[in-house]
C-alpha cells in the first residue's frame, strides 16, 4: 500500500482524530470545562481502541498504523499531562519523567520511521503497564475534578507515584531493547 493511501485506512483515519482531538481537550481543561475534557478523553480512548480492532477485521494495517498509532498515544498523553500540571492537577515531577519518557518515545519512532532502520516497533510488557498506568492516572484526575465527591485522592496519589516509577524504567528497557535490536546482526539469506 503507497504512502498517501495509508492515510486514507479506516484505523489510521481514527488515530488522525484522536490527533485532532488534543487541541480540544487542552481548551477544555484551560477553560475548567471538566466535562467536556472527560467526555473527550473518553472519546480518543475509544477511538485507540477501535482503530486496532478495525486494522484486525478490515486487514488494514499499515506501516504508517504501526508508527502513527503510539504517535497520537504519547502526543494524547504528554500533553493532558502539561496542561493538567499547569492547572496544579499533576505534580511538576511527575509531567517531567513522563514528558521526557515520551519526547525520547517520539524522537526515536519517528528517526526509526524515516530512516526504515526498524521494522518491529512493538511495545514491551512494561512499556504497555506505564501506558495504561498513565490512562488510569490521567482518568483518576479527571473524574475527581468531574465528581468532585468521590473520594478518589489516595487512588490518584498512588497512581502518580506509580507513574513517576514506572516512567524513567520502561524508557530505559525501552532503549535497551532498541539499541539490542539494531545492533543485532542480519540474518543471512539462504
Amino acid at each position: 500500500m503507497d504512502f498517501l493511501a495509508q492515510f486514507r485506512a479506516a484505523p489510521n483515519l481514527l488515530t488522525l482524530m484522536r490527533l485532532f482531538i488534543i487541541p480540544f481537550l487542552v481548551i477544555a481543561i484551560l477553560d475548567g470545562r471538566y466535562p467536556l475534557a472527560f467526555a473527550l478523553f473518553i472519546l480518543a480512548g475509544f477511538s485507540d481502541g477501535f482503530d486496532g480492532l478495525l486494522a484486525r477485521m478490515l486487514s488494514q494495517r499499515t506501516r504508517l498504523g504501526q508508527y502513527l498509532d503510539p504517535i497520537a498515544d504519547k502526543l494524547l498523553l504528554s500533553t493532558l499531562f502539561l496542561v493538567l500540571t499547569h492547572m496544579n492537577l499533576v505534580p511538576r515531577y511527575v509531567t517531567v519523567l513522563v514528558f521526557s519518557r515520551d519526547f525520547g518515545i517520539l524522537l526515536i519512532s519517528t528517526l526509526l520511521f524515516v530512516t526504515g532502520a526498524l521494522k518491529d516497533f512493538r511495545p514491551s510488557r512494561l512499556g504497555k503497564l506505564n501506558t495504561l498506568v498513565q490512562i488510569l492516572g490521567l482518568t483518576v484526575v479527571l473524574v475527581e475534578q468531574v465528581w468532585p465527591s468521590l473520594n478518589v485522592g489516595l487512588l490518584r496519589h498512588g497512581l502518580l507515584r506509580a507513574i513517576a516509577i514506572l516512567a524513567p524504567i520502561s524508557a530505559a528497557q525501552y532503549a535497551w531493547i532498541v539499541f539490542r535490536r539494531i545492533s543485532a546482526p542480519e540474518p543471512e539469506a539462504v
